[in-house]
């Protein structure tokens, strides 16, 4: 057990140093310990969704919301778990903690126990990347260029918060739902937190998608970029740049020698051409950037949707979340964790449309190009806007900041929203949010205010606790009679009594690689591997 119990010390430091960097919602609100467990909030099924480097995956439904809503569940076991593979694991999830982009699934909880760890993340049903292409066999150009624009942005937002993947590939961009094409960037288990002035020199990822410099083991970022050349090039002509022995992969990774038939890219534009050879770059330092990916012609005047105009409902959430107090400033940032992929769609394309460097953030200057520029906002009142947004005063607008301030006015509130949220504030699961649980889930204050005056606001019975009705009536603003029967009748059909508490007297309201391949040869599932040196 002392391996175990050496691997929750890890995490705890790692979530203490998350919780400087993000703020404290993003990290507590979602990272789960004893004695709060999975159980007490969603049902595992037995369906797999599918395995991987660290385990597998489990489909599961929520015990406090919709039973259509669906998620995946990813286990790893916490005994005995190798040196190597317990820095992966720490890295996997520190990096999954810190992902908040529209095109990155989406993590909704961990809980951690003695013995396991287990990450509670969005059902992505829209079927792998690879599969589309096994289906298509080849994109048309238009396709190619959107679904690589949508990847960059994924990879631009990781690199330019210190975050490199390692492990890019077709597998690892899936569809958020069948029919759709909006793609998100799956597997953190060989991401790493990644210093700029450093190199790495762990020899990870997968073969056929490996970059020449991770294989000499000194490499940066820029491995990903190449691995993004490997993926748009199958897109545009269906077949595997790098195929055969994984002996000769390796020399002809290293030399940059890719299979090229001509006959299949003479259907392709030069500026595709282009696009392709700029990141199929031997040296790094030449290969395109992210940043520099999604300036080039080839992605830039792409046959796409253009970017959706900011309307003047959006603008509207925005002022009233400036000047919305505090207490529910927090209880929507809480929210916008709980949020399901098609809530977020509704709003994700006005996000991605203020985010004019593509960086995964707005800043205070992308702000005032919409807010004082279109809207004529005065100065005062925008940076105001803008600060409420900062939750966590690292100058950057984040996509949950985003979508809390469309929580209630462009997303509607409903029953499951409310409950899911009561539920990260209770962390004992007593039914009621305590002065002591704000503590564990804000810390001492939040945004400079104690925690006993954000109690104030919704502790509608003055008894030093709030119970769901009085954040139900304090979140949509309706009043709440102080009658025990009248109270009864606002809480939800699907929320069963509990026994009735000792101390109180009140009754609780929520339940506690493969073979060698011919060069000829459509693009095949690979399989990732990981060596440490």
């Amino acid at each position: 057990m002392g391996n175990s119990a050496s691997m929750s010390d890890q995490f705890s430091d790692s979530m203490k140093g998350l919780e400087k960097r993000l703020g404290k919602i993003p990290i507590t609100g979602r990272y789960h310990t004893l004695p709060k467990r999975v159980e007490d909030d969603y049902t595992k099924l037995d369906k797999v969704l599918g395995s991987g480097f660290n385990g597998q995956v489990h489909l599961a439904t929520s015990k406090s919301g919709d039973s259509a809503q669906k998620y995946a569940v990813k286990e790893f076991r916490l005994i005995n778990v190798p040196t190597d593979q317990r820095e992966l694991l720490k890295d996997e999830v520190e990096v999954f903690l810190s992902m908040d982009h529209p095109h990155i699934t989406r993590l909704f909880d961990v809980y951690e126990s003695k013995e396991s760890l287990q990450l509670i993340m969005e059902c992505m049903d829209g079927g792998e990347l690879f599969d589309r292409v096994i289906d298509r066999k080849t994109f048309s150009e238009r396709d190619a260029a959107d679904a690589t624009w949508q990847m960059l942005l994924a990879l631009n937002y990781i690199h330019s918060h210190g975050i490199v993947h390692r492990d890019i590939k077709l597998e690892n961009f899936l569809y958020d739902r069948k029919g759709s094409d909006h793609l998100k960037l799956i597997d953190f288990g060989f991401s790493k937190l990644w210093a700029p002035n450093t190199k790495m020199q762990a020899s990870c990822g997968t073969l056929s998608y490996l970059a020449p410099e991770v294989l000499q083991k000194n490499y940066t970022s820029q491995c990903d970029l190449w691995s993004l050349g490997i993926v748009s090039f199958i897109l545009l002509v269906g077949y595997m740049p790098f195929s055969g022995s994984d002996e000769k992969q390796m020399r002809n990774i290293k030399a940059g020698n890719y299979s090229w038939k001509q006959e299949k890219w003479n259907k392709v534009s030069p500026h595709g051409v282009d696009f392709i050879k700029s990141l199929l770059e031997v040296n790094p330092q030449k290969r395109l950037s992210a940043q520099k990916a999604l300036e080039h012609v080839w992605i830039k005047d792409r046959e796409a949707q253009p970017n959706v105009a900011v309307e003047k409902d959006v603008i509207d959430a925005l002022r009233q979340f400036g000047s919305a107090s505090k207490f529910r400033r927090c209880c929507m940032e809480m929210m916008a964790w709980s949020l399901s992929n098609e809530e977020r769609a509704q709003v994700r394309q006005y996000f991605i449309s203020m985010d004019k460097t593509q960086q995964g953030t707005i800043t205070l200057g992308e702000l005032k190009t919409v807010l004082e520029d279109k809207f004529h906002i005065p100065d005062d009142e925008t940076r105001a806007i803008f600060e409420a947004l900062d939750s966590n005063e690292d100058h950057e607008i984040h996509y949950s900041d985003f979508l809390a301030a469309m929580v209630s006015h462009r997303i509607a509130l409903h029953d499951q929203l409310l409950r899911s949220t009561f539920k990260k504030f209770d962390t004992d699961n007593s039914g009621y949010i305590t002065k002591e649980n704000l503590r564990q889930v804000l810390g001492d204050t939040f945004d400079g205010e104690q925690v006993d005056k954000l109690m104030v606001e919704a502790d509608t019975l003055k008894d030093g606790q709030i119970s769901y009705p009085e954040f139900v009536s304090y979140i949509r603003g309706t009043p709440m009679d102080h009658h025990p029967e009248a109270t009864g009748q606002i809480i939800d059909v699907q929320l069963k009594p509990q026994p009735v508490d000792k101390k109180s007297g009140k009754k609780s309201l929520l339940r506690p690689s493969q073979g060698p391949r011919e060069e000829s040869s459509p693009p095949s599932r690979t399989v990732s591997s990981c060596i440490i040196c």
